[in-house]
Parts: C-alpha cells; structure tokens; sequence
C-alpha cells in the first residue's frame, strides 16, 4: 500500500526537477516525431513544443509545456511559461490536425502564461481566450495529459480537451498555492494550507468530474521510473484515442461542450476562511 501523502506533497512532486519533461513523453510513447515551429505571425516560443507522430501506426499531433532540467534549459524555455507566440502556435498545429484529421494529444505541465509586459503587448490574453474558443469546436479527439503543474489560463490554453487524464501526483488549479495565498490571506507563506483547501489534486478533481481518470505512479513518484509511467500513460491515451475515433466529429463536439456546459454548472470556487 502506497503511502498517504498531502496536497502539499503532491505539489513538491509535481515540481521536481527530476520529474519527465514533454520530451521524455514523446520519446517513450511515440516515434517518427517531427517538431513544427512558429506561429507564422511572429517568432518562435520554445516553452511549446509541438509537431507530428507516431502513436502505434496512427498518426497524431503532439503539443506540450516544455521546461528544463537546469537552469540554462529553464532559461531557453522560460521555466514552461509560454507566451502568445507559444499558444497561436499550438492553435495552429491543432488546425492543421483537424485538416488532417488527426487526433491531438497535449502534456499540461506550466506554472502558467508568461505575465510579462511584451506577452500582454502582444495578445496574450486574446491568444488564451481564441485557444479555448477553437479547441472548443475542433472535430478531432483531443486527449490532454497534466503530468505535473497545471496552472492557471496558461494550463487550459491547451487543456479543453474531450478526456482529460492526471497523473497522480499532478496538480491543476486556477493559480499556484503562492498566488492563491497572496491573494486570500494576503500571505505567499501559507501556500501549505492553500494546498488543502484549493481541492487540486487528481484524486479530489477526479471526485468532483472534473478529469476523466488519474493515472498512477510509482511510489516516489513517476521520475523514480520513467519507463514504467510512460507506459501507463500511454495505455490510458491509446485507450482514449481508440474510444474517441470511434465518435462522429459532430458527435464528439457535441458531447465536448455538454461536458464543459457540466463544469461551468456544477463547479462552485473554494470558500475564504
């Protein structure tokens, strides 16, 4: 039996350095990536990868946060906090995967956008906001994964998605436990006692219906062995992408914003103490 570990915990696992990043994903679950680049209006944002792959034989789009494992990579990928360039990007990659009738598959693991004054120059809220409009209506499957922090609009940019899995140590919330204390008591110090009460784990938002399934880990954590949460991971997406493609495009969008329709009616915000 695995030990009974707190939100707070789940927290510090879902931030571990050591904890596999987008690319470890790709490599155990897919072959025969290809990475695609741009958003075709501005430049590159290296904080989303993104391209085409092998699932099995079935061909897929793949798109992620990608972080570092060290400091000169969280440099180059601004710690996995995209900006509009990184979500247009994605967007376009999920258009192309409707063309094609691809299925789309994304790793959620952010801290959140990037809140700097050239993002927001530059259309990062209208980038967020036009990413959750499109994924909303597109006739593909579309599986989102949140392998370790899923944090705030920079998470759901890619994350509407018709099954949404977690692994179980992930965490998904409107803001980080720092944020979500600075703003309720006014104190980043009680980011603990925030983990209890914001209900972010996979377990409690499995509870409420608000993912589809929590997928295990090893104990310590998936970064303990990678090969053997790959593999879980990808027997939950190849179920999933089985079951979705077996839906009418109407059928699934259809299905999509019913689900949705149920979040926004039945999830109520966490009380102030």
């Amino acid at each position: 039996m695995k030990k009974k570990i707190s939100p707070y915990e789940r927290v510090l696992l879902a931030r571990d350095a050591m904890r596999p990043k987008i690319t470890d994903y790709i490599e155990h679950i897919f072959s025969d990536f290809i990475e695609l680049s741009g958003d075709r209006l501005g430049k590159e944002d290296a904080s989303i990868l993104g391209g085409i792959a092998l699932l099995g034989n079935r061909p897929v789009t793949v798109i992620g946060h990608r972080k570092g494992r060290n400091l000169e990579e969280n440099l180059r990928y601004n710690f996995g906090m995209p900006g509009p360039e990184g979500y247009r990007k994605a967007l376009r990659l999920m258009k192309q995967a409707e063309k094609f009738g691809r299925p789309v598959i994304t790793f959620i693991d952010t801290p959140g956008a990037y809140p700097g004054m050239e993002a927001e120059e530059n259309g990062q809220s209208i980038a967020i906001a036009e990413n959750l409009a499109q994924m909303s209506t597109l006739k593909v499957p579309v599986i989102c994964v949140v392998t370790g922090e899923g944090n705030s609009g920079g998470a759901l940019a890619i994350g509407v998605g018709d099954s949404i899995l977690m692994l179980e140590n992930a965490v998904y919330a409107v803001l980080s436990p720092e944020g979500f204390a600075s703003i309720l008591w006014k104190d980043s110090s009680r980011a603990k006692e925030a983990c209890d009460v914001m209900k972010m784990t996979a377990e409690e938002l499995y509870h409420d219906g608000l993912i589809n399934q929590v997928i295990p880990e090893p104990e310590g954590g998936i970064q303990t062995d990678v090969a053997l949460g790959c593999e879980a991971v990808r027997r939950e997406i190849v179920k999933e992408v089985n079951r979705l493609s077996r839906m009418d495009p109407e059928e699934l969008v259809a299905a999509r914003y019913e689900k949705y329709r149920y979040i926004e009616g039945d999830f109520s915000p966490v009380k102030a103490k």
